[in-house]
C-alpha cells in the first residue's frame, strides 16, 4: 500500500474541513488507485510535538479503505471525545499516523501466565472485550506502555473496567498494523 498517498488523503481530508484544499477527489483516486475501494478498516493518529491530539479509528472493515481513512481522519481531527475539536493553527503543526488494520483473531488463553506467553508486545494490537465493554490499544501503544501488566491494567480501565480485569478472564482479540507517520526519524514527509 502507497503509506505517502493515504497520508496525503488523510491531511487533505482535514484540510478540507477547514476550506485550506478541496475535496478528495474519491472518484479520480479510486480509478488510478483501485485498492482504495477495498474493505479495510484504519486508525488515525494525531500528534502534536509528540503529544497526543486525536485517534479515531475502525477495528473491522466494514466500508472501501478511503472512506474509512477520510472518515476516521476527520473523526480523530473534530470527534475524538478526550480533546476540543482541532484548530486550524493547531492542524498546522499536527502530525499524522495511519495504520492499516489486519482482521482482529481471537486469543485462546488459559490464565494470565498463558495470555502473556502469547501476546507479542510491539506486534500484537488487542482488544479486550467483557461484560458489554470494549477497548483497544494498537501496537504503537506498547512504545509508551512496554510492560505487559502496565499495558493491560491500562487497557482496562479504557475498557471502564478495574485494572485487574484480566482476572476476569476477558475475550482477547489481536491483530497488526500496517502504519505509515508523517514525521519520523527520517524526516517529514508532508
Amino acid at each position: 500500500m502507497n503509506g505517502d498517498l493515504l497520508l496525503k488523503i488523510a491531511r487533505q481530508s482535514i484540510a478540507s474541513a477547514f476550506g485550506l484544499a478541496p475535496e478528495v477527489d474519491k472518484e479520480a483516486l479510486l480509478r488510478e488507485y483501485p485498492e482504495l475501494g477495498e474493505q479495510k478498516a484504519t486508525f488515525v493518529t494525531l500528534t502534536i510535538n509528540g503529544q497526543l491530539r486525536g485517534c479515531i479509528g475502525s477495528i473491522i472493515p466494514h466500508r472501501p479503505l478511503i472512506d474509512d481513512l477520510m472518515a476516521n481522519a476527520r473523526a480523530a481531527a473534530f470527534e475524538d471525545p478526550r480533546f476540543s475539536p482541532l484548530t486550524a493553527e493547531e492542524f498546522e503543526n499536527v502530525d499524522i499516523e495511519v495504520s492499516l488494520l489486519t482482521v482482529p483473531q481471537p486469543l485462546d488463553y488459559s490464565d494470565v501466565e498463558d495470555l502473556r506467553r502469547k501476546i507479542r508486545p510491539g506486534v500484537d494490537g488487542v482488544i479486550l472485550q467483557l461484560d458489554g465493554r470494549q477497548a483497544t490499544f494498537l501496537p504503537q501503544v506498547w512504545e509508551e506502555l512496554n510492560d505487559f501488566d502496565l499495558f493491560f491494567a491500562h487497557l482496562c480501565l479504557k475498557a471502564g473496567l478495574p485494572q485487574n480485569c484480566l482476572a476476569y478472564h476477558p475475550q482477547i482479540f489481536v491483530y497488526q498494523v500496517e502504519k505509515f507517520k508523517e514525521c519520523d526519524s527520517a524526516g517529514c514527509s508532508r
